[in-house]
């Protein structure tokens, strides 16, 4: 599989990683996809995320490898931290040494990493070589914002890791953060998956079956029935055109155990997006799969 045929000026294309707890639910796959597909993206590799679980980094990369012998695509892998920050404080995995290393490559434009899950990997790396701080941009799906807001759910992607968030969001790093209020408004249905996104070759079908099957589990009892949120696709979305949604500018939240967010006026100021566009990013999947299922 290929990305679609849609030419873009060499200069706007931006090299990004894709980190991601790509085992734990049905969305991540949909946002990987999206990535690799999108011709402004420049994949340099993809780093799998843990979620908070034994053996989760490693269901992680075993899903990005599938995802990515079905699209026939030759982009590097590797396993990240094991675990939350403090149950592993001081093992560096191979893929924090991969951030670190394409960090160092290019200091005139950023390296984005684009995450979708715990921020540990992201957290490792900083600890590790401060000096790469100033040579990324961070896109986080996570949190639930700004201010002092109270946890309506334990927001997972912090949840998985607090000690990460928080040493992220105060780092001073170039963060477009995310938070919940946001990325759950992607809403999709399961019948227009079946439409769009089953028909589209072998990984449209991984895609849709997947979605289904994690639908039917146990771990889905939160869900409506037939329709999910798409959250992480929002990390892709926001890299390709930066202007899919609004945002404010705003001290990073601490993040309470509990994931709720509290004020704090000496943290760093961020990025912090208030919508996102469904429709943009919704349609530009759908189409890139198309396109590229046509192609084969």
């Amino acid at each position: 599989m290929k990305k679609p045929d849609i030419t873009i000026p060499e200069y706007k294309k931006i090299r990004v990683i894709v980190d991601t707890d790509a085992a734990c639910e049905a969305d991540d796959p949909f946002a990987i996809v999206q990535a690799l597909l999108s011709p402004k993206l420049i994949v340099e590799g993809i780093i799998a995320e843990h979620y908070n679980e034994e053996g989760s980094t490693r269901k992680s990369l075993d899903e990005i490898r599938t995802i990515l012998r079905l699209m026939e695509m030759d982009v590097p892998a590797y396993a990240g931290q094991p675990g939350p920050l403090t149950s592993c404080p001081d093992e560096v995995s191979e893929g924090v040494n991969f951030i670190i290393s394409e960090a160092r490559k290019n200091a005139v434009s950023p390296l984005y990493i684009l995450c979708q899950g715990a921020i540990t990997n992201v957290a490792m790396a900083l600890r590790t070589a401060p000096d790469i701080k100033g040579r990324i941009r961070i896109i986080w799906i996570g949190t639930h914002g700004a201010g002092n807001v109270e946890a309506p759910f334990r927001e997972f992607n912090a949840g998985n890791d607090v000690t990460a968030a928080n040493e992220v969001l105060s780092s001073g790093a170039d963060i477009w953060l995310v938070p919940s209020d946001v990325y759950t408004t992607v809403t999709v249905g399961l019948a227009e998956l079946k439409v769009k996104v089953a028909p589209c070759g072998e990984i449209g079908r991984h895609l849709y079956e997947n979605m289904i099957e994690y639908n039917m589990s146990e771990g889905a009892g939160w869900t409506q029935g037939e329709s999910w949120s798409l959250g992480d696709s929002p990390a892709i979305a926001i890299a390709i055109n930066p202007g899919c949604g609004r945002f404010i500018l705003a001290p990073a939240p601490h993040v309470k155990e509990d994931t709720s967010s509290e004020y704090k006026s000496d943290n760093p100021t961020i990025r912090i997006y208030k919508d996102v566009d469904s429709r943009y990013i919704l349609e530009d999947l759908y189409a890139k799969l198309k396109l590229s299922a046509e192609s084969i």
